[in-house]
């Protein structure tokens, strides 16, 4: 019969079995936090969500944004976008812009509730207040703020002129965006034009009011420029550009 080995061996041979099983726990409790870090800005948006959440929306969308070259590098912008009925219009259109940009975008019109309220908070989600807007503009945040929602693309809904007061207020550029994509198709696209002015410099309301007209009569001109619209399903947030879906289908044929 083996003699028995000493206490102090005998000990170690016990203990590598927890000890091989803590590291294993840690490593996995490691990763699993890294996957769900809760990693927020000042206004409670988490990169890591946004990040995962886009990767869902890849799986619906084959998103492409142009007039990138509109957006400014580091200072705040307000990007008004033109939304259907029960879309997704401004969240959508968001995603997009950071993904091509590679910078933080928020958007406009999350509720004050649990539990909706929090989530879409961590997506960049905005109260639907001019104060709250007004701070992330002059913190140099990007900011997407949808139109009137409408039954169709065919045109672009009224813009909320306190909302757009909030660009007034923050001193940053006003973006007109149309947002085009396909009902059936994976195929979309977020087109931004070149920032919108008031004619003239006014006191009071009065800008604001003009430069919300202003800003919708410009979409309107992008939608119409973008060609024929169609009204998809809900999960649609914006119209089809016949014409660029052709040029991209014959270009897969090729």
């Amino acid at each position: 019969m083996a003699p028995a080995p000493p206490p102090g061996q005998l000990a170690t041979v016990v203990n590598l079995p927890v000890r091989a099983t803590r590291a294993t726990a840690g490593a996995t409790l490691g990763t699993l936090r890294r996957l769900v870090a809760d990693d927020v800005d000042d206004w409670g948006r988490d990169d890591a969500v946004v990040q995962r959440m886009w990767s869902l929306a890849a799986l619906r969308w084959q998103a492409a944004v142009g007039g990138t070259e509109h957006v400014p590098r580091r200072a705040g912008a307000l990007v008004v976008v033109n939304a259907r009925r029960l879309a997704l219009a401004p969240v959508l259109a968001a995603l997009a812009l950071g993904d091509a940009t590679g910078r933080p975008v928020r958007f406009v019109g999350r509720p004050d509730i649990a539990p909706i309220g929090p989530a879409m908070q961590r997506l960049g989600g905005l109260l639907a207040c001019a104060d709250e807007i007004t701070g992330a503009l002059r913190a140099r945040q990007l900011v997407v703020l949808g139109a009137e929602h409408t039954t169709s693309n065919g045109h672009c809904g009224r813009v909320d002129h306190r909302l757009i007061g909030a660009a007034v207020a923050a001193g940053v550029a006003v973006l007109p965006a149309a947002a085009i994509s396909s009902p059936t198709g994976r195929a979309a696209r977020v087109e931004l034009g070149a920032p919108v002015r008031p004619a003239r410099r006014r006191r009071g309301p009065l800008e604001e009011l003009e430069l919300a007209g202003a800003v919708q009569e410009r979409i309107d001109e992008l939608l119409s420029e973008a060609g024929a619209t169609l009204s998809g399903t809900p999960l649609d947030w914006v119209a089809w550009v016949g014409g660029w879906a052709r040029t991209a289908a014959a270009g897969a044929g090729q």
